[in-house]
């Protein structure tokens, strides 16, 4: 039930993008921290189709390891989406660590991401846009989904879809060659070159261009042709002269990665997207073998979050 916008202060900015400018505000009945995400309403167009999938979807999902939605308002000038407050996304923290994060916080958070990506997928949701920018970290150091402007319902067999979705960085190589036929696999592959970035502080795969970008794939996990991915020479941007490259060893390529650690990659960055593995495969992988969470560190911020191996 709605409380209306007065229920509500806004105290600070927190960013602003196409569609939307979010604040940190305080619900003044409560005294409780929250984040307001105001939507810009275009008077012509209205409110932004995306708008209206990120409530419609969020409304729907319930976890952990996604961002709850508490209240919609709408006033006639705009959209405000009242979530709770997290203190800060997954780059800045890297950022405020130094870069590179250390195992059993790379394994937390990797796990938490994977937990949230796994409810999704069962609820027939592709996320379509996992980054660091859009994994949200409490106080508490639990992660958290946000961000479902680009999310989708889909259903079997698989719906085609727009390619023009997923931050570059983290497109999978299906998409970028031009592909709209795709599944859980593309959240898959982005949640890995995600657990990548954690291991080393900088992207895996950070491309300038949609070419560029399918270089940069290429050269770390190997060009592929007919024999490695059947039907890859019939993708709309697929071009028979792109330079050969082989697969490298991530050990090799990553500082500080383990045996399984880098076999949970190499599965979850697949070129061939029917070979990724699922989210809940990966998290009955050994590199989470023995896993369960020690008590998170109050303050993420300044103290590492700490796993028990």
């Amino acid at each position: 039930m709605s409380q209306g916008l007065k229920t509500f202060q806004q105290l600070e900015k927190l960013g602003e993008g196409a569609y939307a400018t979010v604040y940190k505000g305080r619900n003044n009945q409560t005294n409780e921290l929250v984040a307001l995400k105001e939507i810009h309403l275009d008077t012509e167009e209205g409110t932004p189709s995306t708008a209206i999938r990120e409530v419609s979807l969020m409304k729907e999902l319930n976890h952990e390891n996604i961002l709850a939605l508490y209240d919609v308002i709408y006033t006639g000038e705009k959209l405000v989406m009242v979530s709770e407050y997290m203190e800060k996304d997954l780059r800045r923290f890297m950022d405020d660590q130094g870069g590179a994060l250390d195992l059993p916080t790379t394994r937390f958070f990797a796990h938490e991401m994977l937990q949230g990506i796994s409810y999704c997928h069962e609820k027939s949701v592709l996320h379509r846009d996992l980054k660091p920018q859009n994994l949200l970290i409490g106080r508490d150091g639990r992660l958290k989904l946000a961000d479902f402007g680009l999310a989708r319902t889909f259903s079997i067999p698989v719906n085609t879809f727009s390619n023009d979705v997923v931050t570059l960085w983290y497109r999978p190589p299906d998409v970028l060659l031009g592909s709209c036929f795709y599944n859980t696999s593309l959240d898959i592959w982005s949640a890995g070159c995600i657990i990548a970035e954690m291991y080393t502080g900088h992207p895996l795969f950070p491309g300038n261009t949609e070419d560029d970008q399918l270089l940069k794939i290429f050269q770390v996990m190997g060009t592929p042709s007919e024999h490695t991915w059947p039907g890859v020479s019939q993708l709309p941007e697929f071009k028979p002269f792109f330079p050969m490259y082989l697969p490298l060893d991530l050990r090799q390529l990553m500082f500080g990665v383990d045996y399984f650690g880098a076999d949970l990659l190499e599965r979850m960055l697949q070129l061939r997207p029917e070979l990724r593995i699922s989210a809940t495969d990966s998290l009955c992988h050994p590199w989470f073998q023995d896993f369960f969470s020690q008590a998170v560190p109050s303050n993420p911020s300044t103290q590492h979050v700490h796993t028990l191996i």
